[in-house]
């Protein structure tokens, strides 16, 4: 269970699709379910609202899952009219039930008879911290999030005991993005290629607890601001959202792309990614206190197509190759330092990118990690210990 038909955006859809396309790779019977739930939560990039329309987010679906080979692998379930979506949708309720497994990534689809019932269900935690502080501030998300009877997190310290996250009871197990490498081969990398990212300015409200706040990326940058000027390096935002001081930071040396031209589908997020030298990103206020180990989709798939990665540290240093391809900083002279070793040797951070993406990320290995974790004996025991 995912969200593409209500999130139609790029990257977002390429963060559920990795999923599918990997067990689908690995030889499983795969359909990907999306329910609009109850509220008014389609967005549509196209008149720019929020409603429950769902008919961009649908030809959105179609279109992308025929082009990755996957046509008929989709069901929507509209809930405002009752009605079933997509080329499953006369059999959806009848794979559920025959179903063996359900992973429910990033826990935005709400149960129904149909998904409830599924013998092993994942809750697959995308947002550690945040997640935890919401299930310990709101009774309602967190019984939703016990109907789960496995719980796996990108925040791969907290099972470790290596994090600052409050302990919300649920016996989290590790886990990371997976990515369907056949969809992101290597490309040579561009001759001057900027330093990009992609990033929303505040994604949802500052969530706190016992007195800490836990906040988005705004709150992260401001340290940052004088980094094109100080590395003389081209920086580049495709940056989202309302409340961004889109003019003060081009007044500090920051170029602006427009996300949505970014992001208007798989591919031209793809594209974009491509079209850079390397990633360089700051990560939300909350991960980098939080100490989770977090690390982002979107940076993996930089990775994947042999762009390195530069990236304000959550704790991922703890689980992930770090100094090649992969560079992790927690200070702005740690930033600037980082973006110089890679102009030392770029070829050399490039090869390694790809190969962090194959032994880290592959979507092979972390999708067998996966089942092999939630089928053992230990599993078994933590979803017992996580029973309310």
């Amino acid at each position: 269970m995912g969200y593409i038909v209500r999130g139609p955006i790029g990257g977002m859809a390429w963060h559920h699709l990795n999923y599918a396309l990997g067990l689908a790779r690995l030889g499983h019977q795969v359909m990907f379910l999306e329910d609009s739930d109850d509220y008014p939560s389609c967005y549509d990039p196209s008149r720019f609202v929020l409603d429950t329309e769902p008919t961009f987010g649908l030809k959105f679906a179609a279109q992308t899952f025929q082009r990755l080979g996957l046509p008929d692998h989709w069901s929507y379930f509209d809930a405002h009219r009752n009605r079933w979506h997509g080329p499953m949708a006369d059999r959806a309720v009848e794979f559920c039930r025959s179903a063996d497994l359900l992973l429910n990534v990033s826990g935005v689809n709400p149960w129904r008879e149909w998904s409830v019932k599924v013998p092993i269900r994942v809750l697959i935690d995308t947002d550690p911290v945040f997640t935890q502080v919401r299930h310990l501030n709101d009774t309602r998300k967190f019984e939703q999030a016990k109907q789960h009877n496995r719980f796996l997190t990108f925040g791969e310290n907290i099972p470790a005991g290596l994090a600052r996250v409050p302990d919300d009871g649920l016996p989290w197990q590790p886990t990371r993005q997976p990515v369907a490498l056949e969809a992101w081969p290597f490309t040579p990398p561009p001759e001057a290629g900027p330093l990009t990212t992609v990033m929303q300015w505040d994604s949802y409200k500052v969530e706190e607890h016992r007195g800490q706040r836990y906040g988005m990326k705004s709150q992260s940058i401001e340290d940052y601001l004088d980094l094109p000027r100080t590395s003389g390096a081209r920086l580049t935002l495709a940056l989202g959202g309302e409340q961004a001081p889109r003019q003060k930071l081009i007044e500090h040396g920051w170029a602006l792309d427009d996300p949505m031209a970014v992001c208007r589908d798989p591919w031209t997020y793809q594209d974009y990614i491509r079209q850079s030298c390397a990633e360089w990103s700051i990560a939300k206020h909350g991960y980098v206190i939080g100490r989770s180990g977090w690390f982002s989709e979107r940076s993996a798939c930089y990775l994947a197509l042999g762009r390195p990665v530069l990236l304000q540290d959550t704790g991922f240093s703890n689980v992930l190759p770090t100094g090649k391809g992969l560079l992790a900083f927690n200070t702005p002279d740690e930033a600037a330092e980082a973006i110089r070793q890679l102009q030392l040797d770029y070829p050399l951070h490039c090869r390694e990118a790809r190969r962090i993406a194959e032994t880290h990320f592959a979507s092979q290995h972390v999708l067998g990690e996966l089942l092999t974790a939630i089928e053992s004996p230990t599993a078994d025991q933590m979803t017992e210990k996580g029973r309310p």
